[in-house]
């Protein structure tokens, strides 16, 4: 059970967020300690500032004799721990302070004094007194032409005052990263818990039930979302085993008839004494019904291996105009048996990259079907033009029409309208079409009314090298 936690989402979710969060509040507490920091440090500099000020002052108006007064005063009033003034030749050497028993090992520093003869501007420096620990600030300045002001503060209050706040801040964020944790793991359950129910639907679906549904909350979430999406899966797959089924129902049915044919002929050489040209005879239909299961296979392999993206396609750069000129001249005297009109209106010089074959196979199932339905006296017009990056081609029947509830699916493998069961046929023509066009990167769509007649519109991409 322990390493089944451990890879649960939940924990590991839960603990990138744990993570995550104790990274940013270590950024923000070292972000606030240094800002803490920087203030406390500008505040007391600015305070050392202000004293050196102050000596100035005093030193214009009284003299350095004013500024030994000053020392004594200003240290005493400030408390002598807390503060302490040295006034100073450049040379170093100190003419008056503020009582130093407490600062005694506080020293002039020659390389400091020597920055501010250099610079004239005012030096500031930290450092820490080795017997006690304390830090303190200390400021080298000028005031006046021959005097140099050392002052330092101790830095007591500040450091205490950071002490604490790290202090608080630390048993804060140690208290907020274990409820963070906690709730977190609680909301990151409840939020998954929608996943646990989809994976038990899963779970509970077997290959002879695909009733089972996920229930949706409708919040419209991702969760949701994902519920939805997983429902439309199961619709998809329980439609897709519904064709399969249909589809091995088909499959057995077309098969039969052939094959019960083939067995017949076989039973009738075997049963009868015929001559040889009734043998004969029934080799040749047998030939015949086997090219027909032949055809038939062969069909189905280009359909599925174009589905599956494994399509043996041979695109090359060819003439559309004159391979449908070609099409309709080989299947004029069909139309002609039938007295039907045949009208042809096809653009010149139309050229694409195709694989001529298979788009000569596409269409001639589809002038195939226009013929078959057309009763005699009717009507077939063929249209081919070049429109923007477009071609498009239609084959317009007077024939009998197809229910508009059949439209999509005379598409599908082996279906076959109750209209035309009674024709030859597999079924397969116009799924073969179809994916035929789509392997050209174009559509097949239809438009029919019954009794009126049909309308097969092909559309290829005119600029469509990428199908290369």
């Amino acid at each position: 059970m322990r390493y089944k936690l451990f890879n649960t989402i939940a924990f590991k979710l839960t603990l990138w967020f744990t993570g995550i969060f104790t990274i940013c509040a270590g950024f923000a507490f070292v972000l606030f300690y240094f800002l803490a920091t920087q203030t406390i440090q500008a505040q007391v500099d600015q305070e050392l500032m202000d004293n050196a000020s102050k000596f100035s002052t005093v030193i214009r108006r009284n003299g350095l004799k004013g500024a030994r007064e000053l020392a004594v005063v200003e240290a005493q009033a400030a408390g002598e721990k807390l503060i302490f003034f040295r006034v100073l030749y450049p040379t170093g050497e100190v003419f008056a302070s503020s009582h130093m028993s407490y600062w005694k090992q506080v020293n002039v520093s020659k390389n400091t004094l020597q920055i501010l003869v250099l610079n004239k501007n005012p030096v500031f420096e930290t450092i820490i007194i080795p017997s006690t620990g304390k830090k303190i600030r200390i400021l080298y300045s000028y005031v006046a032409s021959n005097a140099i002001l050392q002052t330092g503060i101790a830095m007591d209050s500040s450091i205490k005052f950071l002490s604490a706040f790290k202090k608080v801040f630390i048993g804060a964020m140690g208290f907020i990263i274990i409820f963070s944790a906690v709730s977190g793991w609680l909301l990151i359950r409840k939020t998954l818990s929608g996943v646990k129910t989809i994976t038990g639907t899963a779970q509970n679906i077997t290959g002879t039930s695909l009733e089972a549904r996920v229930e949706t909350t409708g919040n419209k979430d991702e969760l949701d979302h994902l519920a939805i999406t997983f429902n439309a899966m199961l619709d998809r797959i329980e439609e897709l085993v519904k064709n399969i089924r249909e589809m091995s129902d088909n499959i057995a049915h077309d098969l039969k008839s052939p094959i019960a044919r083939i067995r017949g002929f076989a039973e009738l050489s075997l049963t009868h004494e015929e001559n040889l040209e009734d043998f004969r005879a029934m080799a040749s239909n047998t030939i015949e019904e086997s090219d027909r299961l032949l055809d038939m296979i062969n069909t189905m392999l280009v359909i599925s291996k174009a589905e599956a993206g494994e399509g043996e396609f041979e695109f090359k750069k060819t003439n559309l105009s004159i391979m449908i000129k070609a099409a309709c001249e080989l299947f004029a005297p069909l139309a002609e048996d039938k007295n039907i009109e045949f009208i042809q209106t096809i653009e010149e010089q139309i050229f694409i990259v195709a694989d001529i074959k298979m788009l000569q196979r596409a269409f001639s199932n589809l002038l195939d079907n226009a013929i078959k339905y057309t009763l005699e006296n009717g009507r077939i017009n063929v249209i081919v033009f070049k429109e923007d990056h477009y071609i498009t081609i239609k084959i317009e029947d007077t024939g009998i029409g197809i229910a508009a509830e059949c439209l999509e699916k005379i598409f599908q493998r082996f279906y076959r309208a109750e209209s035309s069961r009674t024709s030859a046929g597999t079924g397969l023509g116009l799924s073969l079409a179809r994916t035929i066009v789509h392997e050209h990167k174009g559509d097949l769509q239809v438009k029919s009314y019954p009794g009126q007649g049909s309308v097969f519109v092909m559309t290829l991409p005119y600029c469509n090298s990428e199908v290369i």
